[in-house]
């Protein structure tokens, strides 16, 4: 040993004593004949070269060229000694920066070059590397070229000469033979592979694209997968466990930069063709014996195995799973590759197996078939049986998951605090675990049947449509184990007796809501609902010919009954002559009594015939004539309204009708309200408010209230009074004209376009923008100019039509609304339990500030409004419900505020609103940032778009008022910090309407 040692380091000092004089003779050096002499010189001794002749000097050509068996002692101890790494820095530096350029061709690949990849790649690499970004620039050399050499050498010796694939090789053939340094072998590996994976981080930006991290980790990844090939190959059964856990840990490290989508391309293709090949050639079912006795998925799973990271691992069996779901895979095929790569993993490791059955199933969002996936490997562990889910012997994992999952999705706060698509994701497990489970072993769960009770109570109680169906899906595979023989249905759509979950919910858990009852859920904050507008064109004439008629007209109150009788029933329509009072056509006298039951020619009938809730066929029959009869305007109206709404309102359709037919009683009811609050809008207001937060009404009743008034609103926003010519009857006509123009643009009545007029001017004098166009002269009329113009300060007073009535009753619609709606009463709860009620108030409080747009009322209305959204408990409320209507109130506010309001606010030293508007944009901001819930989100965002343009046109009216509003304001009126974020925002445009 002794002896051994002593050759050793008489080797280490001939070859120092070699390279020191080869460095000197290259600083000393004059041309480069004399650099590769000095090189040559060293090379001779480690690498089985020719002599070079004279060219070179004499001193090389008669040096001692040793034998082979020297040359590999001399070779061995240059580089695992301080030999080549002294030598290296020369080559690197000095050489590189100097004469490299000058070698001949030949002499820089077969001479240079071998010093860097006839060695041992792990210690070349060590030291190549550190020059890719550290090179002294004081030592004069120059760094291009020092970098660019460098760079070249790696792709040479990693990359188009598999030097990963060598490195392994050299594990083997180099350090595992003495079992003394296997100590040491960890640290060393470790510090390789972690060299190794920086290489594309240190690499300059402009180096070689072999150098960056998507292709130099692809050729990394196809040398180990090389390496786990050539293992399984080896017929010696004692694989190098250094080897493996030196492919694990690079596993690891390339996960850990982000790339794990980039190793799994590489691996799941390779791994997913084998395990093909097994099935294809076992016909038939295939026992698990057969993957077990195959050396292949052992190496993948002992490699596998050693990844110690947790976080790696996570990520490579997710990115695993959509790997699969991206190569088609079937559910056998995708079972038995999860299975070759990570069931070592979950049975060894606890933390690995957490990843499995508690994060991927309570915080990820997978497809469907991978959540199916994830529960036949580590749920129910064993393997699938034609593509279905099949449940082993042991059920133990399966209660467990049951009761865990379970207990998750029946909390409230879970459903309050989770994206809808990991809702959908976790109601799909849930639902999975349960159509495989008995009713014994649910009897044997603890909890599980309160916790689904409780779960699907508390989501038939939520407004949105999805949300709905996932308590009805479960529900029914709840009976289902319960007792299969008697199904419950909580929605229609089901049918069968099991449930296609992938395209049940398949929409939200793969990130793309197009669920049509979820928009339309949303769309309800944000637009006037479906139900009304589908009736409006049909409702149109019958409007006009009614609303606010003539009051001299002789009205035949009897036939406004023919309309909704033929309406309902085509074979027993009768014709207004046929079935008026004055008719003198014989009848039969038994039917008298059958025939004045159709009939309802006053109000004060209609209220009896409400009040009898007996007789639900004269019930039915006064909705369905309430509204032509309110519309018609008769002078009982005014004295009637205030009973008739308060019936309306009490009335049940479901108890009057038939089954099937409650929608369009409950349509026609609604209609009677609307027209009640349209044509005597204080008289109902007073009744419906004194009723919304009354303790005899439920949540179905003040939820349709809220309704009524919100398509109210938009009604009284929306009529128009038509002047008739002067040679027609007296009287305004009344109808709905839906405008689809923007506020600050005048309804388009002519094809010719408008224009914006430029004048200067106060802007408090004309704060609206000025709009020209040309008109055609019409028939008739003497053609008095070219162009019209458009502004809030028209000379011509005589107009020929006026429109939204709403401001008068704004604040009737509001104001009560909003008072004490925070008060908890007997039976209502808005900030608690009623949420829903909450949400609807808001949406109709936001509903009536766009109906009130550009009018003084929305100013004198706005601050009441944002008081109330201010509250903690309602901008800040669980239910995404009402934070969708929060938003959609504020953006409402600032829609309906002019500029020039605000700009007046301030010149009067009033800086609450201001303070007010700045809320809004500082709330939305946070929503943007944190809310969970996607229509949140993208509301938010709008309503950070609408501030902006309100800070736009606030600067500009500040600018455009110059110093006489400054002046105004007065030398001791300073404005807050709030005031400045307001009117600092600057947009170079705008296409906000």
């Amino acid at each position: 040993m002794a002896e051994a040692e002593t050759k050793q380091a008489a080797i280490e000092t001939k070859l120092l004593v070699k390279v020191g004089e080869a460095i000197s003779a290259i600083s000393d050096a004059k041309h480069v004949d004399q650099v590769i002499s000095a090189v040559h010189s060293v090379a001779l001794l480690i690498f089985p070269l020719d002599p070079i002749g004279d060219k070179y000097g004499e001193k090389v050509s008669s040096s001692h060229v040793p034998s082979a068996d020297e040359i590999n002692d001399l070779s061995q101890t240059f580089y695992r000694g301080a030999a080549f790494p002294t030598f290296a820095r020369v080559l690197l530096l000095d050489v590189a920066s100097d004469w490299l350029s000058c070698f001949p061709v030949s002499v820089h690949k077969h001479l240079y070059d071998l010093f860097f990849l006839d060695g041992p790649v792990v210690e070349v690499v060590q030291v190549l590397v550190p020059f890719l970004h550290h090179v002294d620039k004081n030592a004069g050399v120059d760094a291009n070229s020092v970098q660019t050499n460098v760079e070249r050498l790696l792709i040479l010796c990693l990359l188009e000469n598999d030097g990963v694939l060598k490195i392994t090789k050299e594990i083997g053939d180099y350090y595992q033979r003495d079992s003394s340094k296997n100590g040491n072998l960890k640290p060393l590996l470790s510090r390789v592979s972690q060299i190794l994976t920086s290489i594309p981080d240190k690499a300059r930006f402009k180096a070689p694209p072999l150098l960056s991290s998507h292709l130099y980790f692809k050729h990394i990844t196809n040398q180990l997968r090389k390496v786990l090939d050539n293992e399984a190959s080896c017929t010696d059964a004692n694989i190098t466990p250094i080897v493996l856990s030196f492919v694990g840990e690079i596993f690891s490290r390339i996960c850990r930069r982000g790339l794990s989508d980039l190793l799994l391309s590489e691996v799941t293709p390779h791994v997913l063709a084998h395990v093909r090949r097994i099935l294809n050639s076992k016909k038939g079912s295939v026992e698990i014996e057969t993957f077990q006795l195959d050396p292949t998925p052992q190496i993948w799973s002992k490699a596998m195995e050693a990844v110690i990271d947790p976080y790696a691992v996570e990520k490579m069996a997710e990115q695993l799973l959509h790997q699969l779901y991206a190569e088609h895979a079937s559910d056998v095929e995708a079972f038995w590759t999860i299975w070759t790569l990570f069931h070592r993993n979950v049975k060894h490791q606890a933390s690995v197996r957490s990843i499995f059955v508690d994060k991927f199933l309570l915080w990820k969002v997978f497809p469907i078939r991978c959540l199916r996936w994830i529960l036949q490997f580590s749920v129910l562990e064993c393997p699938p049986v034609t593509n279905t889910l099949a449940k082993g012997d042991i059920t133990q994992g399966l209660l467990e998951t049951t009761q865990r999952i379970a207990s998750v999705w029946s909390k409230g706060e879970f459903l309050q605090s989770v994206p809808l698509e990991q809702q959908a994701y976790i109601t799909t497990a849930l639902g999975l675990c349960l159509e495989n489970m008995s009713r014994e072993e649910l009897d044997r769960t603890k909890d599980v049947m309160h916790n689904i009770l409780q779960g699907v109570s508390c989501r038939l109680e939520n407004p949105g449509d999805l949300v709905r169906k996932m308590a009805s899906s479960i529900a029914f595979m709840f009976s289902k184990v319960i007792d299969p023989k008697n199904l419950l249905y909580l929605d229609d759509s089901f049918t069968g007796n099991a449930i296609d979950w992938e395209s049940e919910l398949q929409t939200a858990v793969g990130g793309v809501r197009s669920m049509e009852n979820e928009a339309k859920t949303s769309a309800s904050l944000t637009q006037v609902k479906d139900s009304s507008r589908g009736n409006k064109d049909r409702k149109s004439k019958d409007m006009a010919n009614f609303v606010l008629a003539d009051p001299d007209e002789i009205v035949d109150l009897a036939t406004l009954n023919c309309g909704t009788e033929s309406d309902g029933d085509d074979n027993a329509s009768v014709s207004s002559d046929d079935s008026s009072v004055t008719s003198l056509e014989p009848y039969d006298l038994l039917d008298d009594d059958k025939d004045l039951g159709k009939q309802f020619t006053h109000l004060v009938d209609v209220v009896g015939a409400l009040r009898k809730t007996n007789d639900a066929d004269g019930v039915e029959k006064a909705i369905h004539v309430a509204e032509k009869l309110v519309r018609a305007s008769p002078d009982e109206l005014t004295h009637i309204a205030g009973d008739l709404v308060r019936i309306l309102v009490q009335v049940r359709c479901s108890d009057i009708t038939v089954e099937g037919d409650e929608d369009s009683a409950e349509e026609k009811r609604q209609r009677a309200l609307i027209a009640l609050l349209v044509t005597r809008p204080f008289e109902s207001l007073e009744v419906l408010n004194s009723v919304l937060y009354s303790p005899n009404v439920d949540v179905s009743q003040r939820i349709m209230i809220l309704d009524v008034m919100s398509e109210a609103a938009r009604e009284l926003a929306s009529t128009r009074t038509l002047k008739p010519p002067k040679h027609q009857a007296r009287g305004p006509l009344i109808s709905n004209i839906s405008d689809p123009q923007p506020w600050y643009l005048p309804s388009d009545a002519s094809s010719t376009p408008w224009k914006k007029v430029e004048e200067t001017g106060s802007f408090h004098l004309n704060w609206a923008n000025r709009y020209e166009r040309e008109l055609q002269p019409k028939p008739g009329l003497t053609k008095k100019g070219k162009t019209r113009r458009w502004s809030l300060r028209s000379g011509d007073r005589d107009q020929d039509w006026s429109q939204n009535r709403f401001p008068l009753y704004a604040a009737a619609f509001m104001l009560p609304a909003m008072k004490e709606f925070d008060k908890k009463r007997h039976g209502v709860d808005l900030l608690g339990r009623d949420f829903v009620v909450l949400g609807k108030l808001v949406h109709m409080l936001g509903v009536c500030m766009q109906c009130a747009s550009m009018h003084p009322e929305a100013s004198a209305l706005a601050l009441s409004l944002l008081d109330m959204l201010q509250r903690r408990e309602v901008c800040n409320h669980p239910e995404a419900y009402v934070r969708r209507a929060v938003l959609f109130a504020a953006s409402s506010v600032l829609i309906a505020l002019h500029p020039s309001y605000i700009v007046s606010a301030l010149a009067e030293g009033n800086f609450e609103l201001a303070r007010a508007l700045e809320w809004i944009r500082t709330w939305a901001l946070q929503i943007a940032d944190s809310d969970i819930d996607r229509d949140c989100y993208s509301m938010a965002l709008s309503c950070l778009q609408l501030h902006a343009e309100m800070a736009l046109q606030t600067s500009r009216a500040l600018e455009s008022t110059g110093g006489r509003s400054s002046s105004s304001m007065g030398p001791n009126i300073s404005l807050p910090s709030g005031i400045s974020k307001l009117t600092s925002i600057k947009l170079p445009s705008s296409n906000l309407h």
